[in-house]
């Protein structure tokens, strides 16, 4: 009797689902949810290429630097790279003398403290630091960004869909909100439009980010191998300084990658050739009967029987 009034009670339960369901469907069939602004006015990233693209890809030094100078003269003041340090510069071409006068001009000096009376203090970088963070922690980091947390560059490529692309779309792709447009022509809801202190951008996933545009104008950074400084231009060159960032081995890697790749290739044909030699003496044998399958030993077997008067 318990069995039977637990199997009439799970069968109750899995009708209330059912019907739950159903309506549920029914009604988001009927009454289907109104597209977001975030989908209705996102764009994919744009398309960018760099030399350190596909398996045979390497970095550009020349641009890196430029990337480099970009971000040392406009993303430095508010985003870290605390996983790279200032000797890491050496390869993307910069000499130890260079590395040395970066690390000790650069802008934001490394917490110290001083052995003397043990009292915190500064100090200039040095070529083993890493990249000092522009903001003594996060509370300091968002009452100076409008709340809002700049993130450490280090490894942004790698943590945002998209790479380098990404970043690139991101620094070239603010928009007047108010008169943008999206490919069907509309508009943005007024709920959509961003409110004071947020910049609207159709590249970023919710539309509204709190970081102003930072490339705002051509000659902003003056490249010191005399490439035209063009807003595109340094988008580019700090995409492709941020994926040296992300990678640094890359190139090591791919070329690792290769050396395997032809040694599986040459261990094929020399397995292929062997398997060759070693079979070779063994095709065109036949393999014949034995015991009581060999047709000698099946005629004797039947004569033997037959004299014995053995059926079968």
């Amino acid at each position: 009797m318990v069995r039977v009034f637990a199997f009439l009670v799970g069968l109750a339960f899995a009708g209330v689902l059912a019907i739950s369901l159903f309506i549920g469907v029914a009604d988001n069939l009927s009454n289907p949810p109104e597209e977001l602004a975030s989908e209705a006015f996102h764009k994919d990233s744009k398309h960018l290429a760099l030399s350190s693209d596909g398996p045979f890809g390497k970095f550009d030094n020349q641009q890196l630097q430029r990337g480099f100078q970009v971000y040392s003269e406009v993303c430095a003041a508010c985003h870290g790279l605390s996983l790279v340090s200032f000797r890491d510069l050496e390869h993307i071409g910069y000499n130890e003398a260079e590395v040395k006068k970066i690390a000790a001009d650069w802008k934001i000096q490394v917490p110290s403290i001083n052995p003397d009376t043990g009292e915190a203090e500064t100090r200039k970088a040095l070529a083993s630091d890493t990249f000092p963070k522009p903001f003594a922690n996060d509370v300091a980091a968002r009452a100076a960004n409008n709340n809002a947390l700049p993130p450490d560059l280090s490894l942004i490529t790698k943590a945002r869909e998209g790479g380098a692309a990404y970043i690139y779309s991101l620094l070239t792709g603010y928009r007047d909100a108010r008169t943008y447009r999206n490919e069907e022509g509309k508009a943005l809801p007024k709920d959509a439009l961003p409110v004071q202190g947020l910049h609207f951008n159709p590249y970023f996933a919710n539309l509204n980010l709190a970081m102003p545009p930072p490339i705002t104008s051509e000659g902003q950074v003056t490249y010191a191998d005399g490439t035209k400084a063009s807003v595109d231009q340094m988008a580019k060159d700090v995409s492709a300084f941020l994926v040296w960032t992300a990678e640094p081995e890359l190139e090591r890697r791919h070329a690792a990658g290769l050396a395997i790749v032809i040694f599986l290739l040459i261990a094929t044909v020399l397995g292929y050739l062997a398997y060759q030699q070693v079979w070779a003496e063994a095709k065109g044998k036949k393999v014949l009967p034995v015991g009581p399958l060999n047709p000698t030993n099946k005629a004797h077997s039947s004569r033997a029987k037959s004299e014995a008067g053995i059926k079968g």
